[in-house]
């Protein structure tokens, strides 16, 4: 088995470099655990879970150093396998279960919930079989978690999210992309009453998203550092003021196809810069953070004018609309380009001087 293959190579390798030199082993059985562990640091995933059935030590000692796992490589029987290794990595902190082709079902998630009790990151995207079972079951047996993808998980009402942010409370990064049913204002609300330290939040093309739902999100994560919004519809420049208004830390904003976006918001979140600064002055530790919006996307926004959008690049320099480091992005705006960065405003300053002199 090419597995098993890799295990045996990865253990002669640490042979040949005298990884054990103090050692006497010969047998796997006398692999000590640290140095077994540090074996399957070497392999893959895949190999891991066919270490873990060599004997119960392997297997013991797999449970309690493994904490990193991604059983996305399973393209087959994915439900089957997640019910046979969650008894037995009880220490698991990161999970990874994308799949191409949905296989979980509430089960495994379950089974999840009810051995991997410190787990914090967990990745669901694309299955679409999940029902609610699996958010309630999480927010009972996972409450340490700090980022969950349930990307196109079309399955979920709002309702149970609402119930897993109120167990969940430490979670800074959600994915909501694509879960029309799941991403209401009344989820949002529940985020922003419960989730103070979410940073990132992925509301892609969640078209039932509102005005009420953003504000109550600006108001209670003032932390947010990205924030998806693309494809949201019915947002108008209220979500975008109380954003920049509250959500200092604003980073990376997505308003693609928002078209009920006007200059209004625009000019609130060039002025929230001259807010910013004034905090940053206001505490040692900040201010050597950087701040400030670093990528825009407000592409298909054709409401905007020229003025109002190179004022936010004039308030944020980290805007890029020069070749290779395209940060704001205005595609299908024909009206904005006019609009420049930073960069073409020196390269502009400094090209008369690059002219060599002509004789006279």
């Amino acid at each position: 088995m090419r597995e098993t293959e890799g295990l045996n190579s990865s253990f002669e390798k640490l042979m040949v470099f005298g990884a054990a030199e103090s050692m006497s082993i010969t047998e796997w059985k006398d692999v000590p655990v640290e140095l077994l562990l540090r074996i399957l640091s070497l392999v893959d995933d895949q190999t891991v879970i066919v270490a873990s059935g060599v004997c119960h030590g392997w297997r013991d000692a797999i449970s309690w150093g493994l904490t990193r796992l991604s059983l996305s490589w399973c393209k087959r029987s994915m439900n089957d396998l997640v019910l046979s290794v969650a008894p037995k990595f009880t220490k698991l902190q990161a999970l990874g279960l994308r799949q191409d082709t949905p296989q979980l079902h509430d089960d495994a998630v379950e089974a999840i919930a009810a051995h991997c009790h410190e787990l914090q990151e967990l990745d669901l995207s694309k299955s679409f079989r999940l029902t609610d079972r699996s958010l309630y079951a999480l927010a009972v047996g996972c409450p340490e978690l700090v980022k969950l993808n349930i990307s196109g998980c079309t399955g979920f009402s709002y309702s149970a999210l609402g119930y897993l942010t109120g167990c969940c409370r430490k979670l800074k990064t959600l994915n909501l992309c694509g879960c029309v049913r799941t991403a209401t204002d009344r989820a949002l609300k529940a985020i922003g009453y419960n989730c103070h330290q979410m940073q990132s939040l992925n509301l892609g093309w969640c078209d039932r998203v509102g005005d009420e739902g953003i504000k109550s999100l600006a108001y209670g994560c003032p932390n947010l550092r990205a924030l998806d919004l693309c494809g949201c519809v019915l947002i108008t420049d209220d979500s975008v003021v109380a954003l920049a208004n509250n959500c200092l830390h604003l980073r990376s904003l997505g308003l693609y196809f928002c078209q009920n976006i006007t200059d209004r918001a625009m000019y609130s979140l060039a002025q929230s810069r001259v807010k910013n600064k004034h905090d940053v002055w206001a505490s040692v530790k900040s201010r050597y953070e950087e701040e400030g919006l670093t990528n825009l996307n407000i592409s298909q926004c054709t409401a905007l004018t020229p003025p109002a959008v190179q004022a936010l690049c004039d308030s944020f320099p980290d805007l890029h609309t020069c070749p290779g480091r395209h940060s704001l992005i205005i595609s299908g705006c024909l009206n904005l380009t006019s609009v420049h960065c930073a960069c073409a405003s020196m390269q502009a300053h400094r090209a008369p001087h690059a002219m060599p002199h002509l004789a006279h």
